[in-house]
Protein backbone atom coordinates (compact mmCIF):
# COMPACT_ATOMS: atom_id res chain seq x y z
CA UNK A 1 0.00 0.00 0.00
CA UNK A 2 1.33 3.48 -1.13
CA UNK A 3 1.07 6.48 1.70
CA UNK A 4 2.36 10.07 0.42
CA UNK A 5 3.02 12.00 3.46
CA UNK A 6 2.63 16.43 3.35
CA UNK A 7 4.87 17.89 5.36
CA UNK A 8 8.12 16.80 6.92
CA UNK A 9 7.98 18.40 10.31
CA UNK A 10 7.74 16.43 13.20
CA UNK A 11 4.51 14.55 12.82
CA UNK A 12 5.29 13.56 9.30
CA UNK A 13 8.56 12.20 9.54
CA UNK A 14 6.92 10.16 12.62
CA UNK A 15 4.24 9.17 10.68
CA UNK A 16 6.69 8.31 7.54
CA UNK A 17 8.63 6.09 9.88
CA UNK A 18 5.75 4.21 11.82
CA UNK A 19 4.36 3.84 8.29
CA UNK A 20 7.40 2.35 7.10
CA UNK A 21 7.79 0.08 10.47
CA UNK A 22 4.30 -1.61 9.21
CA UNK A 23 5.11 -2.19 5.29
CA UNK A 24 3.87 0.89 3.43
CA UNK A 25 5.52 2.46 0.36
CA UNK A 26 6.03 5.98 1.95
CA UNK A 27 6.78 9.20 0.17
CA UNK A 28 7.41 12.35 2.06
CA UNK A 29 7.16 15.64 0.42
CA UNK A 30 7.23 19.21 1.66
CA UNK A 31 6.99 22.53 -0.34
CA UNK A 32 9.27 24.48 2.57
CA UNK A 33 12.67 23.38 3.59
CA UNK A 34 13.04 20.18 5.11
CA UNK A 35 15.14 20.78 8.56
CA UNK A 36 18.33 18.97 9.16
CA UNK A 37 17.54 16.79 11.63
CA UNK A 38 14.39 15.09 9.98
CA UNK A 39 16.46 14.78 6.47
CA UNK A 40 18.55 12.75 8.88
CA UNK A 41 15.84 10.40 10.18
CA UNK A 42 14.34 9.81 6.55
CA UNK A 43 17.76 9.25 5.31
CA UNK A 44 18.88 6.97 8.21
CA UNK A 45 15.21 5.06 7.94
CA UNK A 46 15.72 4.63 3.94
CA UNK A 47 12.53 6.37 3.10
CA UNK A 48 12.30 9.06 0.19
CA UNK A 49 11.43 12.32 0.43
CA UNK A 50 11.56 15.74 -1.77
CA UNK A 51 11.32 19.22 -0.46
CA UNK A 52 10.30 22.68 -1.89
CA UNK A 53 8.21 20.95 -4.88
CA UNK A 54 5.05 18.42 -4.78
CA UNK A 55 5.87 15.94 -7.08
CA UNK A 56 2.13 15.55 -8.24
CA UNK A 57 2.53 11.91 -10.19
CA UNK A 58 4.21 10.16 -6.80
CA UNK A 59 1.75 11.80 -4.26
CA UNK A 60 -1.78 11.38 -6.78
CA UNK A 61 -1.27 7.79 -7.16
CA UNK A 62 -0.96 6.97 -3.16
CA UNK A 63 -3.78 5.00 -1.84
CA UNK A 64 -3.80 7.58 0.97
CA UNK A 65 -2.10 10.86 2.23
CA UNK A 66 -1.24 11.92 5.64
CA UNK A 67 -1.14 15.75 5.51
CA UNK A 68 0.05 17.91 8.10
CA UNK A 69 -2.17 20.04 10.31
CA UNK A 70 -0.99 23.15 8.90
CA UNK A 71 -1.53 22.80 5.23
CA UNK A 72 -5.47 23.94 4.17
CA UNK A 73 -7.66 22.49 2.05
CA UNK A 74 -7.07 25.28 -0.69
CA UNK A 75 -3.63 24.26 -1.42
CA UNK A 76 -3.61 22.91 -5.23
CA UNK A 77 -2.39 19.62 -4.06
CA UNK A 78 -4.76 19.34 -2.07
CA UNK A 79 -7.60 20.09 -3.86
CA UNK A 80 -6.20 17.74 -6.47
CA UNK A 81 -6.54 14.69 -3.76
CA UNK A 82 -9.90 15.73 -3.21
CA UNK A 83 -11.30 15.95 -6.63
CA UNK A 84 -9.06 12.51 -7.32
CA UNK A 85 -11.36 11.12 -3.86
CA UNK A 86 -7.81 10.34 -2.33
CA UNK A 87 -8.33 9.78 1.62
CA UNK A 88 -6.75 12.44 3.27
CA UNK A 89 -5.98 11.47 7.13
CA UNK A 90 -4.24 13.26 10.17
CA UNK A 91 -1.57 11.60 12.10
CA UNK A 92 -3.55 10.86 15.14
CA UNK A 93 -5.56 8.86 12.70
CA UNK A 94 -3.38 7.14 10.98
CA UNK A 95 -1.48 6.02 14.62
CA UNK A 96 -4.89 4.72 16.03
CA UNK A 97 -4.22 1.71 14.13
CA UNK A 98 -1.19 0.58 15.32
CA UNK A 99 -1.35 1.34 19.34
CA UNK A 100 -2.97 -0.39 21.69
CA UNK A 101 -2.40 2.24 23.96
CA UNK A 102 -5.43 3.82 25.98
CA UNK A 103 -5.63 7.38 25.24
CA UNK A 104 -6.56 10.77 26.91
CA UNK A 105 -7.53 13.18 24.39
CA UNK A 106 -7.93 17.23 25.44
CA UNK A 107 -9.23 19.97 22.76
CA UNK A 108 -10.43 23.77 23.23
CA UNK A 109 -10.23 26.58 21.96
CA UNK A 110 -8.12 27.98 24.91
CA UNK A 111 -6.78 25.93 27.72
CA UNK A 112 -6.05 22.39 26.16
CA UNK A 113 -1.81 23.01 26.49
CA UNK A 114 -2.05 23.32 30.31
CA UNK A 115 -4.58 21.11 30.53
CA UNK A 116 -2.84 18.09 28.84
CA UNK A 117 0.37 19.18 30.04
CA UNK A 118 -1.37 18.93 33.32
CA UNK A 119 -2.78 15.23 33.18
CA UNK A 120 0.33 14.30 31.35
CA UNK A 121 2.51 15.19 34.66
CA UNK A 122 -0.35 13.67 36.84
CA UNK A 123 0.11 10.16 35.34
CA UNK A 124 3.79 10.44 35.06
CA UNK A 125 3.73 11.33 38.86
CA UNK A 126 1.51 8.55 39.35
CA UNK A 127 3.79 6.05 37.94
CA UNK A 128 2.08 5.26 34.60
CA UNK A 129 3.84 4.68 31.23
CA UNK A 130 2.57 7.31 29.41
CA UNK A 131 3.38 9.34 26.20
CA UNK A 132 2.92 12.79 25.47
CA UNK A 133 1.59 14.17 21.98
CA UNK A 134 -0.24 15.14 18.94
CA UNK A 135 -0.27 18.99 19.04
CA UNK A 136 2.40 18.96 21.60
CA UNK A 137 5.39 17.37 22.25
CA UNK A 138 7.07 14.72 20.13
CA UNK A 139 5.39 12.76 17.31
CA UNK A 140 2.69 10.45 18.52
CA UNK A 141 3.34 8.14 15.58
CA UNK A 142 7.47 8.27 16.28
CA UNK A 143 6.85 7.06 19.63
CA UNK A 144 4.60 4.15 18.75
CA UNK A 145 7.06 2.91 16.62
CA UNK A 146 9.74 3.28 18.65
CA UNK A 147 7.72 1.21 21.79
CA UNK A 148 4.16 1.44 22.34
CA UNK A 149 2.80 2.82 25.68
CA UNK A 150 -0.03 1.79 27.89
CA UNK A 151 -1.51 5.46 27.83
CA UNK A 152 -1.08 9.03 26.04
CA UNK A 153 -2.20 12.02 26.63
CA UNK A 154 -2.71 14.10 22.96
CA UNK A 155 -3.66 17.37 22.25
CA UNK A 156 -6.03 17.90 19.68
CA UNK A 157 -6.25 21.11 17.78
CA UNK A 158 -9.53 21.26 15.28
CA UNK A 159 -7.25 20.82 12.04
CA UNK A 160 -6.20 17.43 13.53
CA UNK A 161 -9.38 16.11 14.41
CA UNK A 162 -11.02 16.88 11.17
CA UNK A 163 -8.73 14.35 9.34
CA UNK A 164 -9.64 11.66 12.40
CA UNK A 165 -12.76 9.62 11.33
CA UNK A 166 -12.45 6.01 13.07
CA UNK A 167 -10.16 7.05 16.11
CA UNK A 168 -11.82 7.17 19.83
CA UNK A 169 -10.03 8.62 22.79
CA UNK A 170 -10.86 6.90 25.81
CA UNK A 171 -11.42 9.67 27.72
CA UNK A 172 -12.21 13.09 25.93
CA UNK A 173 -12.15 16.30 27.10
CA UNK A 174 -13.35 19.58 25.62
CA UNK A 175 -12.68 22.89 27.66
CA UNK A 176 -14.33 25.31 25.36
CA UNK A 177 -15.36 26.70 22.06
CA UNK A 178 -14.97 30.08 21.28
CA UNK A 179 -13.96 32.00 17.90
CA UNK A 180 -10.68 30.74 16.13
CA UNK A 181 -9.26 29.86 13.23
CA UNK A 182 -12.08 30.74 11.30
CA UNK A 183 -9.97 31.93 8.78
CA UNK A 184 -9.83 28.10 8.08
CA UNK A 185 -13.70 27.47 8.09
CA UNK A 186 -14.91 30.00 5.58
CA UNK A 187 -15.56 32.55 8.91
CA UNK A 188 -18.21 29.78 9.87
CA UNK A 189 -18.34 29.38 13.57
CA UNK A 190 -20.61 27.04 13.17
CA UNK A 191 -18.05 24.31 10.85
CA UNK A 192 -15.51 25.36 13.72
CA UNK A 193 -18.07 24.24 16.34
CA UNK A 194 -18.78 21.15 14.52
CA UNK A 195 -14.69 20.18 14.00
CA UNK A 196 -14.28 20.52 17.58
CA UNK A 197 -17.27 17.98 18.75
CA UNK A 198 -15.37 15.41 16.68
CA UNK A 199 -13.89 14.77 19.51
CA UNK A 200 -16.85 12.52 20.77
CA UNK A 201 -17.55 10.43 17.08
CA UNK A 202 -17.03 7.12 17.61
CA UNK A 203 -17.12 7.15 21.67
CA UNK A 204 -19.31 4.35 23.12
CA UNK A 205 -20.52 4.26 27.16
CA UNK A 206 -17.33 2.88 28.38
CA UNK A 207 -15.65 6.10 27.36
CA UNK A 208 -15.92 9.12 29.51
CA UNK A 209 -16.23 12.81 27.99
CA UNK A 210 -15.41 15.46 30.35
CA UNK A 211 -16.26 18.91 29.25
CA UNK A 212 -17.05 22.46 30.78
CA UNK A 213 -20.60 23.42 31.69
CA UNK A 214 -20.06 27.44 31.17
CA UNK A 215 -19.59 27.27 27.00
CA UNK A 216 -22.13 28.86 25.06
CA UNK A 217 -22.07 25.77 22.47
CA UNK A 218 -20.96 22.40 24.01
CA UNK A 219 -24.30 21.25 25.64
CA UNK A 220 -26.68 22.52 22.70
CA UNK A 221 -24.28 20.55 20.63
CA UNK A 222 -24.18 17.66 22.25
CA UNK A 223 -27.49 17.38 22.47
CA UNK A 224 -27.71 17.75 18.52
CA UNK A 225 -25.32 14.69 18.33
CA UNK A 226 -27.35 12.67 21.47
CA UNK A 227 -30.32 12.79 19.13
CA UNK A 228 -29.05 11.35 16.33
CA UNK A 229 -28.81 14.66 14.00
CA UNK A 230 -26.66 14.28 11.00
CA UNK A 231 -23.55 16.56 11.12
CA UNK A 232 -21.82 17.29 8.36
CA UNK A 233 -18.47 17.73 7.39
CA UNK A 234 -16.97 20.95 8.33
CA UNK A 235 -13.79 21.34 5.55
CA UNK A 236 -13.78 19.57 1.99
CA UNK A 237 -10.83 16.84 3.14
CA UNK A 238 -13.39 15.65 6.11
CA UNK A 239 -16.40 13.54 6.39
CA UNK A 240 -19.66 13.86 8.34
CA UNK A 241 -19.13 12.98 12.10
CA UNK A 242 -19.72 9.57 13.23
CA UNK A 243 -22.42 8.83 16.53
CA UNK A 244 -20.51 8.79 19.93
CA UNK A 245 -22.49 8.07 22.48
CA UNK A 246 -20.06 8.43 25.69
CA UNK A 247 -20.27 8.65 29.44
CA UNK A 248 -21.10 12.66 30.38
CA UNK A 249 -18.78 13.99 32.77
CA UNK A 250 -19.45 17.92 32.81
CA UNK A 251 -18.23 19.95 35.34
CA UNK A 252 -18.45 23.85 36.13
CA UNK A 253 -16.83 26.46 38.20
CA UNK A 254 -18.33 25.82 41.77
CA UNK A 255 -16.80 21.92 41.34
CA UNK A 256 -13.29 23.55 42.14
CA UNK A 257 -14.40 24.90 45.90
CA UNK A 258 -16.64 22.14 46.64
CA UNK A 259 -13.98 19.33 45.87
CA UNK A 260 -11.51 21.76 48.29
CA UNK A 261 -8.78 21.78 45.19
CA UNK A 262 -5.84 23.70 45.30
CA UNK A 263 -4.04 24.47 42.33
CA UNK A 264 -0.12 25.58 41.21
CA UNK A 265 -1.39 28.65 38.94
CA UNK A 266 -3.61 31.64 39.31
CA UNK A 267 -7.07 32.63 37.40
CA UNK A 268 -10.71 31.54 37.01
CA UNK A 269 -9.50 30.10 33.70
CA UNK A 270 -6.56 27.63 35.40
CA UNK A 271 -9.28 26.60 38.04
CA UNK A 272 -11.47 25.28 35.07
CA UNK A 273 -7.87 23.20 33.63
CA UNK A 274 -7.80 21.82 36.80
CA UNK A 275 -10.44 20.56 37.48
CA UNK A 276 -10.45 18.81 33.70
CA UNK A 277 -7.21 16.98 35.04
CA UNK A 278 -9.02 15.75 38.22
CA UNK A 279 -11.77 14.47 36.28
CA UNK A 280 -9.93 12.92 33.39
CA UNK A 281 -6.66 11.33 35.71
CA UNK A 282 -9.56 10.07 37.85
CA UNK A 283 -11.14 8.41 34.91
CA UNK A 284 -7.69 6.56 33.99
CA UNK A 285 -7.28 5.13 37.60
CA UNK A 286 -5.19 7.86 39.25
CA UNK A 287 -5.41 8.14 42.95
CA UNK A 288 -7.09 10.87 44.25
CA UNK A 289 -4.15 11.53 46.70
CA UNK A 290 -1.48 11.64 44.34
CA UNK A 291 -4.11 14.04 41.83
CA UNK A 292 -5.04 16.58 45.09
CA UNK A 293 -0.50 16.58 45.41
CA UNK A 294 0.31 16.99 41.65
CA UNK A 295 -2.52 19.49 41.84
CA UNK A 296 -0.59 21.99 44.22
CA UNK A 297 2.70 21.31 42.82
CA UNK A 298 2.41 21.77 39.33
CA UNK A 299 4.92 23.82 37.23
CA UNK A 300 3.03 25.30 34.88
CA UNK A 301 3.57 25.88 30.95
CA UNK A 302 6.14 27.40 28.77
CA UNK A 303 4.58 30.42 27.27
CA UNK A 304 1.18 30.59 28.78
CA UNK A 305 1.27 33.31 31.62
CA UNK A 306 5.43 32.16 31.71
CA UNK A 307 6.67 34.70 34.40
CA UNK A 308 9.84 36.39 32.84
CA UNK A 309 11.06 38.57 35.25
CA UNK A 310 10.94 42.10 37.48
CA UNK A 311 13.05 45.05 36.26
CA UNK A 312 12.89 48.81 37.28
CA UNK A 313 9.85 47.59 39.21
CA UNK A 314 7.50 46.19 36.04
CA UNK A 315 6.81 42.76 35.94
CA UNK A 316 7.18 40.59 32.44
CA UNK A 317 4.83 38.27 31.39
CA UNK A 318 4.93 35.77 28.79
CA UNK A 319 1.78 34.36 26.62
CA UNK A 320 2.54 34.06 23.60
CA UNK A 321 0.12 31.15 23.43
CA UNK A 322 -2.83 33.31 23.54
CA UNK A 323 -3.45 33.22 20.02
CA UNK A 324 -6.73 34.29 19.91
CA UNK A 325 -8.77 37.02 21.42
CA UNK A 326 -10.46 34.17 24.33
CA UNK A 327 -7.05 33.69 25.28
CA UNK A 328 -5.94 37.55 25.85
CA UNK A 329 -9.21 37.86 28.06
CA UNK A 330 -8.63 34.98 30.35
CA UNK A 331 -4.98 36.91 30.75
CA UNK A 332 -5.91 40.10 31.06
CA UNK A 333 -8.75 38.77 33.79
CA UNK A 334 -5.92 37.24 35.64
CA UNK A 335 -4.36 40.66 35.95
CA UNK A 336 -3.88 42.44 39.16
CA UNK A 337 -1.82 45.35 38.42
CA UNK A 338 -2.16 48.06 35.79
CA UNK A 339 -0.78 46.76 32.57
CA UNK A 340 0.96 47.21 29.20
CA UNK A 341 -0.75 45.01 26.78
CA UNK A 342 1.48 43.65 23.70
CA UNK A 343 -0.57 42.58 20.92
CA UNK A 344 -0.82 41.95 17.22
CA UNK A 345 0.72 39.35 14.77
CA UNK A 346 -1.47 37.09 12.00
CA UNK A 347 -4.95 37.75 12.57
CA UNK A 348 -7.06 35.10 12.18
CA UNK A 349 -10.85 37.13 11.56
CA UNK A 350 -10.78 38.60 14.95
CA UNK A 351 -13.47 40.00 17.38
CA UNK A 352 -11.67 42.18 19.60
CA UNK A 353 -14.95 43.67 21.18
CA UNK A 354 -14.95 41.20 23.67
CA UNK A 355 -11.44 42.49 25.53
CA UNK A 356 -12.07 46.05 25.10
CA UNK A 357 -14.18 46.64 28.44
CA UNK A 358 -11.17 44.50 29.80
CA UNK A 359 -8.47 46.93 27.84
CA UNK A 360 -10.62 49.44 29.61
CA UNK A 361 -10.62 48.75 32.94
CA UNK A 362 -7.13 46.89 33.22
CA UNK A 363 -4.49 48.44 30.76
CA UNK A 364 -2.33 51.52 31.11
CA UNK A 365 -0.82 50.94 27.57
CA UNK A 366 -1.65 48.95 24.40
CA UNK A 367 1.36 48.35 22.36
CA UNK A 368 1.04 46.90 18.70
CA UNK A 369 2.98 44.15 17.23
CA UNK A 370 3.08 43.07 13.65
CA UNK A 371 3.82 43.70 10.28
CA UNK A 372 0.04 45.32 9.67
CA UNK A 373 -1.31 46.69 12.77
CA UNK A 374 -4.11 48.78 10.69
CA UNK A 375 -7.11 46.68 12.54
CA UNK A 376 -5.41 47.06 15.80
CA UNK A 377 -5.55 50.80 15.04
CA UNK A 378 -9.02 51.29 14.61
CA UNK A 379 -10.06 48.91 17.26
CA UNK A 380 -7.85 50.58 20.02
CA UNK A 381 -6.63 53.62 19.09
CA UNK A 382 -9.88 55.52 20.46
CA UNK A 383 -9.98 53.93 24.03
CA UNK A 384 -7.97 56.79 25.74
CA UNK A 385 -4.57 55.02 26.30
CA UNK A 386 -1.04 55.04 25.44
CA UNK A 387 -0.54 53.40 22.00
CA UNK A 388 2.57 52.40 20.19
CA UNK A 389 3.18 50.99 16.83
CA UNK A 390 6.07 48.69 16.56
CA UNK A 391 7.01 45.70 13.71
CA UNK A 392 9.77 43.74 15.63
CA UNK A 393 9.41 42.56 19.21
CA UNK A 394 13.08 44.77 19.98
CA UNK A 395 11.18 48.17 19.51
CA UNK A 396 8.06 46.19 20.99
CA UNK A 397 9.59 46.16 24.41
CA UNK A 398 11.80 49.70 24.20
CA UNK A 399 7.78 50.78 23.88
CA UNK A 400 6.51 48.77 26.86
CA UNK A 401 9.45 50.15 28.99
CA UNK A 402 8.45 53.67 27.91
CA UNK A 403 4.98 53.42 28.98
CA UNK A 404 5.32 50.85 31.56
CA UNK A 405 5.27 52.49 35.33
CA UNK A 406 6.53 51.29 38.55
CA UNK A 407 4.17 48.07 39.69
CA UNK A 408 2.83 47.65 36.59
CA UNK A 409 2.59 44.65 34.35
CA UNK A 410 3.73 44.47 30.89
CA UNK A 411 1.86 41.18 29.40
CA UNK A 412 2.68 39.39 25.98
CA UNK A 413 -0.77 37.93 25.28
CA UNK A 414 -1.13 38.82 21.35
CA UNK A 415 -4.54 37.33 20.43
CA UNK A 416 -3.21 36.67 17.06
CA UNK A 417 -0.90 33.83 15.20
CA UNK A 418 2.62 34.72 15.24
CA UNK A 419 3.70 33.94 11.26
CA UNK A 420 4.01 37.63 10.18
CA UNK A 421 7.27 38.10 11.86
CA UNK A 422 8.20 35.08 13.92
CA UNK A 423 8.70 31.43 12.98
CA UNK A 424 5.67 30.38 15.37
CA UNK A 425 4.65 31.33 18.71
CA UNK A 426 7.63 29.72 20.56
CA UNK A 427 10.19 32.03 18.27
CA UNK A 428 7.75 35.09 19.46
CA UNK A 429 7.73 33.93 23.40
CA UNK A 430 12.13 33.31 23.18
CA UNK A 431 13.06 36.55 21.36
CA UNK A 432 10.63 38.56 24.24
CA UNK A 433 12.20 36.56 27.43
CA UNK A 434 15.66 36.92 25.48
CA UNK A 435 14.59 40.91 25.64
CA UNK A 436 13.08 41.20 28.75
CA UNK A 437 16.13 39.87 30.29
CA UNK A 438 18.76 42.06 28.73
CA UNK A 439 16.60 45.33 30.07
Amino acid sequence: MRLAILGAGESGVGTAILAQKHGYDVFVSDMGTIKDNYKNRLNENSIEWEEGHHTAEKILSADEVVKSPGIPDTAPMIQQLIEKGTPILSEIEFCSRYSKGKTICITGSNGKTTTTTLIHYIMQQAGKNVGLGGNIGRSLALQIAEGDKDWYVVELSSFQLDNCFGFRPDVAVLMNITPDHLDRYDFEMQHYVDSKMRIIQNQTPEDEFIYWTGDEYIEKELKRRLDGETIPAPTPTSKPAVEGHPTLRPFNDEDFEHLGLEFSLPGKHNKRNALAAYYATKAAGVDEEKIRECLKNFPGVEHRLEFIADRNGVRYINDSKATNVDACYVALDAMTRPTVLIVGGKDKGNDYNQIIPLVKEKCRGIVYLGADNKKLHDNFDGIGIAVADTHSMKDCVKACAEIAQEGDVVLLSPCCASFDLFKNMEDRGEQFKELVRSL
